[in-house]
C-alpha cells in the first residue's frame, strides 16, 4: 500500500518496503518522485526526510526538464537517426514491395510502399528496430544468466513511458523499452545486468547495489550516462 507526501505543488509517492534505508529517486521524463522507506517508518518521518532533500529533487527535476529532446521524426529523406548511439542519415525508397530497412555504413534506407505516410513509415522502422534488438539481446541474457546464475523464462520488447526495462521477478520475465536500440550497446547491456540482478533481489536494496557493484562496477556511470542521452520526441 503506497501513500502520498504533498509539498506544495510536488506530489511524491511513498511506499515501504523491507530495506534499512530510504530511498528517493526523481524519474524521467517529468520528474515523478518516489520515496521508498523501511517498514516500521512513520509517515511523517518519511515527510521531513523529503523536505531536508527538496533541493536535491528540485536540482533533478530541472535537469530533466532542461535534458536534450529529439525532435519529432518524420522518417523523411536525410533526416537523422540514432542506431546504437551513433548518427545516421535516413534514405527513404518507394517501391512496390514488401517494406524493409537496410543499412549501409553511414546510412539507414526505408524502404516502403508508394503512398505511405508517415504513420506507416514509422512502423516499419520501428519493426525493423525491434528485429535489431531481437539479435542483440538473447546473447546478452544468455551471457549474463549464466554470470549471475539465474533463469530468464522470457524477455519482450515494448515503448516504456518512464523506464528503460522492468523486471517481474516471480515469472522470470524482463521487458527493455525498444528506445534501446538508438543508444550505445554497452547500455543496453547495462539494462540487460540491471533487470537479470532484480532476479536475485527484486528492490533497489543495498543487497541490489553490492550485485551490480560486483558484476558491472561502473552501473552508476551508466545509469547517468543513459539518462543523459536525448530522450525520445514522443509524447510520454
Amino acid at each position: 500500500m503506497s501513500e502520498t507526501i504533498q509539498l506544495g505543488k510536488l506530489s511524491i509517492m511513498v511506499t515501504r518496503k523491507n530495506i534499512k534505508h530510504v530511498h528517493l529517486s526523481v524519474y524521467p521524463p517529468d520528474g515523478r518522485v518516489t520515496l521508498v522507506a523501511p517498514l516500521l517508518t512513520r509517515l511523517d518521518v518519511a515527510r521531513a526526510y523529503a523536505i531536508s532533500r527538496l533541493g536535491w529533487i528540485r536540482q533533478q527535476q530541472a535537469k530533466l526538464k532542461s535534458q536534450a529532446r529529439e525532435t519529432p521524426r518524420k522518417f523523411i529523406e536525410r533526416e537523422s537517426h540514432y542506431l546504437w548511439g551513433r548518427r545516421r542519415l535516413l534514405g527513404v525508397a518507394y517501391r512496390d514491395a514488401k517494406p524493409s530497412v537496410s543499412l549501409d555504413h553511414k546510412r539507414i534506407t526505408l524502404t516502403v510502399r508508394p503512398g505511405a505516410g508517415a504513420q506507416r513509415r514509422a512502423e516499419v522502422m520501428h519493426d525493423w528496430h525491434k528485429s535489431l534488438l531481437h539479435e542483440a539481446v538473447p546473447p546478452l541474457i544468455h551471457k549474463w544468466e549464466r554470470k549471475l546464475k539465474v533463469k530468464v523464462t522470457g524477455y519482450f520488447l515494448q515503448r516504456m513511458k518512464t523506464k528503460w526495462g522492468s523486471c517481474n521477478h516471480r515469472a522470470g520475465h524482463i521487458r527493455l523499452n525498444t528506445e534501446l536500440v538508438k543508444k550505445p550497446k554497452d547500455l543496453l547491456e547495462y539494462v540487460v545486468v540491471h533487470e537479470l540482478a532484480h532476479l536475485l533481489e527484486p528492490t533497489h536494496s543495498e543487497r541490489f547495489a553490492a550485485i551490480l557493484d560486483k558484476h558491472w562496477p561502473t552501473w552508476r556511470e551508466a545509469r547517468t550516462e543513459l539518462n543523459d542521452l536525448p530522450l525520445s520526441a514522443e509524447a510520454w
